[in-house]
C-alpha cells in the first residue's frame, strides 16, 4: 500500500467535481486501500478521492477510535437529510484549522460497496457529518465554504504563507 499526497487548500484541484466510478475492479480496490492507508496515517476520519487528486466519486471513512469500522462509499448519493447538528470540523486538506459547521444530523445515503453491490444506509451524528463533509469534497466544496468570506481568506492566506515558508 502507498500513502498518497493530500492536496491542500487553496489548490484549485480541490474544486474539481468528481465523476462517477464506471467499474469497480482491482485497480479501484487498490486505490481504496491506499486511501485508507493515507487517511489513517494523516490521521483522519474521512478522505475523498478528490483530496488525493483522483476525481472519481469515491470516499473512505472510519470514525472509530480503534480504526476498526471502515466505510467505503462509491458513487454516494444523499437521499434524505434531516435535523441539525453543529460540530467542530477539520479537514486533511485544511491542516490545523477547526471551525463549527452546521450539517444535517441524520442522513440516508446510497452507494456501491467495495464489491460493486448497491447499498443504502442511514447515518446519524458524527458519521452523518463525516459522510456529508466527504461528499462535499466530491462536489468541489470544502468545509471552509460554510465560513464567512473573511475567515476563509484568513485561513487561505495562512496556508499559502506556511507553504511558502516550508519551500
Amino acid at each position: 500500500m502507498t500513502i498518497l499526497r493530500i492536496l491542500v487548500f487553496p489548490d484549485p484541484r480541490l474544486r474539481k467535481k468528481a465523476t462517477p466510478v464506471e467499474v469497480v475492479d482491482d485497480a479501484l480496490r487498490g486505490l481504496i486501500d491506499d486511501m485508507f492507508e493515507t487517511m489513517y496515517a494523516a490521521p483522519g476520519i474521512g478522505l475523498a478521492a478528490t483530496q488525493v487528486d483522483v476525481h472519481k466519486r469515491l470516499l473512505v471513512a472510519d470514525i472509530s477510535q480503534e480504526k476498526t469500522d471502515p466505510y467505503i462509499l462509491i458513487n454516494p448519493q444523499l437521499l434524505e437529510k434531516d435535523g441539525v447538528i453543529v460540530s467542530e470540523e477539520g479537514c486533511l486538506s485544511v491542516p490545523g484549522y477547526y471551525e463549527e459547521v452546521e450539517r444535517a444530523e441524520h442522513i440516508r445515503v446510497s452507494f456501491l460497496n467495495r464489491d460493486g453491490a448497491e447499498v443504502e444506509m442511514e447515518a446519524n451524528g458524527m458519521l452523518a457529518v463525516c459522510f456529508q463533509h466527504e461528499i462535499d469534497h466530491l462536489d468541489g466544496k470544502l468545509f471552509v465554504d460554510y465560513l464567512s468570506e473573511a475567515k476563509r481568506q484568513r485561513i487561505r492566506n495562512r496556508l499559502v504563507r506556511d507553504r511558502r515558508h516550508q519551500s
